[in-house]
């Protein structure tokens, strides 16, 4: 019967993201950027490396558009699959996190990395910066639909009688008012010299509260209609989003917050 259950609860998020991607790749899109100036492509080659964190059921092939994005900006890219696709405990999944990051720097060289992570790829993230010293080894933080103060879709599991998230441990931890959230939440949501931003969309199907998906203390925080209000992304097609990516890669250049509403 968990088992069951289970099944029924990823068949859930994995129906609501199928939907998101479809929304977002409905009209015809280009993936490919606009090509970077010489000048832009030598300052990202010798950036930061970019990690690009998956979320809850998200394989690594699903972040491809996002990292191709990026190493065609000229940044050295990386995907990080969350462990067991990140059903289990995320304080465990940030560990695994920690050791994957130690593993870029010896490869690349780099002092720091800076991080692009979506849903609770944010969560695992800031783990990591908060309650494992992951702040000496990050430069910018970057999330997309990350419910840092928790998700009402997460508690609706229980609603529907299926349990506390019918066994997900990721789930029950993204519930608003778990014990996880109120720990990683207790104190300065931004700690170390790392720049935070997050990024989200108020037609996110799986972060709702939207606003949940903000951190505090300082954090440059980007509702993509404040600026582009005829823009329609789901939770998925924030790592697929033209002018989702615009913002990413603005905060990885430490720039003003200036989405292209009609990027592809």
């Amino acid at each position: 019967m968990l088992l069951r259950k289970t099944a029924l609860v990823v068949s859930l998020v994995a129906a609501a993201l199928f939907a998101s991607a479809g929304a977002a790749t409905a009209a015809p899109a280009d993936p490919t950027p606009a090509p970077a100036t010489p000048e832009a492509f030598a300052a990202a080659a010798a950036a930061n490396p970019v990690i690009v964190v998956g979320g809850l059921s998200g394989i690594a092939v699903a972040y491809e558009p996002m990292a191709a994005r990026l190493r065609a900006d000229g940044y050295r890219t990386f995907i990080y699959q969350l462990p067991g696709l990140g059903l289990g405990d995320i304080p465990t999944s940030a560990r695994a996190f920690a050791t994957y990051v130690d593993q870029v720097r010896a490869s690349t060289g780099a002092a720091t990395v800076d991080v692009v992570a979506h849903s609770e790829g944010g969560l695992v993230s800031r783990y990591y910066l908060k309650r494992l010293g992951g702040t000496a080894a990050i430069g910018r933080y970057v999330s997309l639909g990350t419910p840092h103060y928790g998700t009402y879709v997460a508690n609706i599991v229980a609603f529907l009688g299926l349990g506390s998230c019918a066994g997900v441990v990721a789930c029950q931890q993204m519930t608003i008012g778990s014990a996880f959230l109120a720990d990683l939440n207790a104190g300065d949501d931004t700690p170390g010299a790392v720049r935070y931003t997050t990024i989200r969309t108020l037609q996110d199907e799986l972060v709702r509260p939207t606003g949940n998906a903000v951190v505090n203390d300082g954090a440059t925080n980007v509702l993509i209609q404040a600026y582009c209000p005829l823009r329609v992304v789901g939770h998925l097609g924030l790592v697929l989003d033209g002018t989702a990516y615009t913002i990413v890669r603005g905060a990885l250049v430490d720039g003003p917050v200036r989405p292209n509403c009609l990027a592809l």
